[in-house]
């Protein structure tokens, strides 16, 4: 199906991906506690709502 090539390349693109995302997140922690404090609180009033209209939908159908 992949070519070893294509397999070796998707590998290392991964493990390099990975590396330089958990760098950035480092060096951005400071601004994130600043300027996102809170957000965890929207994403839990998102996941009641889509709960919520999901138990809607359950409940009339």
């Amino acid at each position: 199906m992949f070519s070893q090539g294509q397999l070796i390349f998707a590998v290392l693109f991964t493990i390099c991906f990975t590396i330089v995302l958990f760098i950035a997140y480092k060096k951005d922690a400071k601004l994130h506690k600043k300027y996102y404090n809170g957000s965890a609180w929207v994403l839990l009033a998102f996941i009641a709502f889509i709960v919520l209209i999901t138990t809607i939908k359950f409940i009339f159908v």
